[in-house]
């Protein structure tokens, strides 16, 4: 009797119900396209960072600031912030082996450098570099796909670039770096100004390049402790005027000793005392004298982070908050992905947050309006409420009734909305739109837009489109459960 009386008022309040209807289907429909572009998003670059840079979870130092793998995840602080090392790293290994769920694990020195290639006049560029250990780090990322050359290998000294600075450098300068030629990088701390060179073996490319990725630089590790200034207590790394990894730096920029006791002129040097090609030198027999990047020597090594690749299936909340009660008292932490790429992760959260407020203050404004409308349909029918309550309807019984009718349109509008919003993904899906920008295609997975149908979203625009429907009825059923009996046979 109750449901016949609920589609009964729903069909002779018609002009009131489509208003409702179609208000709440608009803005669950808006809702679920806005948050699946934005799921798509996230899935993309989920899958981007996994498969080429952070893996799924990464080990830390405990500190003041999250870190990324390149710096501070505060923008402000981020040009001030170092990279602290990972302490206890055989430790924590063990910890992170005997973990269940986790597959693989790789260790990483990270650091900033500026790039320079002699012979192409491009000019020093920004680097971002991954001294890594080659032979599990290719295994752990499939992502990073081989272009020219070979990858590099465990215990040599040498560099990787991406495709796109190979493609930049060579429209810049006219020719293209090719495995073999020598790359400087130099970087520049408390110690002084530290300058590596390292033979190029390889270009690779990501097979979904995210933001900055293109500025990535894979070199042994031993380089880019030196850059970083990290010292080892089995070769430090020396300070200022000692003679240390690139032995005595006077000795760079001296001239010719004289011989005979007799000084050469600038003229019978060629006019300078230092030249790239003697830097080049020198630096090529300063490398020599190093113990080799994958020696016993540095097999405990100094790291700044630990990353771990998740079995299939593996919940990686789960696994953090395993890890991290057995991290703690190392002072070191895990976290997610999310972390570890930093701030292009970090915004597409904040983008999704601010989406989502802006869809609530519109459902506010849904709800408003949605509210007059019942309040409109509850005074037209308060003879019938009345008499309902005269022949000893209960309380309880006029909430169900109303609050029913509203349920059943908040029902039907929140599947019509997500029914249109999917009709809407298929048109653009079918449209195979390319995007141009790079990093927009990458984000949404590269090739043809596709944003796929994600179930959770959808479940989620149905149940909000419920709770506005609900929310929305609680003020008109408290005034229609209000209404005296006497009173509302009289009016009638």
């Amino acid at each position: 009797m109750t449901w016949l009386l609920i589609f009964r008022n729903i069909t002779r309040n018609k002009k009131n119900s489509l208003i409702i209807f179609a208000l709440i289907a608009l803005i669950t429909s808006l809702f679920f396209i806005g948050n699946s572009v934005i799921g798509q998003t996230n899935l993309g670059l989920k899958r981007t960072y996994i498969d080429s840079l952070t893996a799924d979870v990464i080990i830390q130092k405990t500190g003041d600031m999250s870190m990324n793998l390149f710096g501070a995840n505060s923008p402000v602080v981020d040009a001030y912030a170092a990279i602290p090392v990972l302490p206890a790293h055989s430790h924590i290994a063990e910890i992170a082996d005997a973990e269940e769920g986790v597959e693989r694990r790789v260790s990483l020195v990270s650091s900033r450098a500026l790039l320079e290639i002699p012979g192409l006049s491009g000019g020093r560029e920004p680097a971002l570099l991954c001294g890594v250990e080659p032979e599990s780090y290719f295994d752990c990322f499939p992502g990073v796909e081989l272009v020219e050359g070979r990858f590099l290998k465990s215990g040599e000294y040498g560099a990787m670039i991406t495709v796109e600075r190979a493609d930049r450098l060579e429209r810049e300068t006219g020719g293209r770096p090719v495995p073999g030629t020598p790359v400087l990088l130099t970087a520049g701390g408390n110690a002084g100004v530290k300058i590596r060179e390292a033979p190029l073996v390889g270009i690779f490319r990501y097979r979904n390049p995210g933001q900055f990725m293109s500025e990535i630089v894979i070199a042994d590790p031993q380089t880019v402790r030196v850059l970083a200034a990290i010292q080892l207590a089995t070769a430090p790394v020396s300070g200022e005027g000692e003679e240390g990894i690139l032995g005595n730096v006077e000795d760079l920029f001296a001239g010719p000793e004289p011989e005979n006791g007799d000084g050469v002129s600038a003229e019978d040097y060629g006019g300078e005392g230092f030249s790239p090609e003697r830097l080049s030198g020198f630096l090529a027999s300063a490398a020599e004298d190093l113990p080799s990047p994958g020696g016993a020597e540095f097999s405990g090594g100094d790291w700044n982070f630990m990353l771990l690749r998740l079995k299939r299936g593996a919940a990686p909340a789960a696994v953090i908050r395993s890890l991290n009660k057995k991290l703690a008292p190392l002072g070191v932490y895990a976290a997610g992905w999310r972390t570890a790429a930093g701030t292009p992760a970090i915004m597409i959260l904040l983008l999704q947050s601010f989406f989502n407020l802006g869809g609530f203050l519109v459902s506010l404004a849904g709800i408003i309006v949605v509210v007059n409308i019942l309040l409109i349909s509850v005074f037209r029918r308060t003879r019938e409420i009345g008499a309902l309550r005269a022949i000893g309807a209960s309380a309880s019984y006029i909430r169900l009734l109303i609050m029913g009718e509203n349920c059943l349109i908040s029902f039907l509008a929140g599947a019509a909305g997500v029914a249109a919003g999917g009709g809407v993904l298929g048109l653009i899906n079918l449209t195979r739109l390319t995007i141009s920008n790079e990093l927009v295609a990458s984000l949404l997975g590269g090739g043809p837009l596709h944003i796929a149908f994600i179930p959770s979203i959808a479940l989620a625009s149905f149940c909000a489109a419920l709770v506005l429907g609900a929310a929305a009825s609680v003020y008109p059923v408290e005034t229609a459960v209000r209404i005296d009996p006497i009173t509302a046979v009289r009016q009638g």
